[in-house]
């Protein structure tokens, strides 16, 4: 509850954080029972950027993967035959039953590009993959990084819902971010 000035009078009125996704994470590559704690923090970075951007809610999932597997999926799907850190896949959804929850797609993370990419940055692996997670989350919502304006917008947004996970701006300590995801 807040209280919205009008005038000399204060009404309170409710400020509605948008719903939480489902979050389904599944484990494809055994490299991941390395990191402990992995879908906790998977879902509250998700949960945080849901909450941060209007009108999320819905279905989607994580897969986390290996180098060869999301190499894979990026040169069939983007014609880029190389690893990357995280994709992401925006469900193209056709019209549902009102009572079914909306789907918004899938986020896939690489294992040895992530922990190559937090050593190489010097942050933590739980730091560099909940950037990830809210990365790859965005794009699920919409968000695109393709033009400088677009990628202002989304980098400022990651940095605001990562300060609330208490984990520092990604795009000071590397500077240019890789726009690939």
């Amino acid at each position: 509850m807040i209280l919205v000035m009008r005038g000399k009078r204060a009404r309170a009125t409710t400020v509605l954080r948008s719903a939480a996704p489902t979050i389904e994470i599944v484990t494809q590559s055994p490299l991941w029972k390395e990191q402990r704690n992995v879908k906790t923090l998977l879902r509250r970075a998700i949960t945080e950027a849901a909450a941060m951007v209007p009108a999320t809610g819905g279905e989607l999932a994580v897969v986390l993967t290996d180098d060869a597997a999301i190499r894979s999926l990026n040169r069939d799907w983007r014609s880029k035959d190389a690893a990357t850190n995280v994709l992401s896949f925006p469900a193209q959804e056709p019209r549902r039953a009102p009572a079914l929850p909306r789907l918004l797609g899938d986020i896939v993370i690489a294992y040895e590009t992530t922990e190559r990419e937090a050593r190489a940055e010097h942050k933590s692996f739980a730091h560099h993959l909940a950037h990830l997670a809210v990365h790859g989350f965005l794009h699920l919502a919409g968000y695109d990084h393709q033009a400088d304006d677009e990628a202002a917008v989304m980098e400022k947004l990651e940095t605001r819902i990562l300060a609330q996970l208490a984990i520092p701006d990604p795009y000071i300590a590397r500077g240019a971010p890789d726009r690939d995801a």
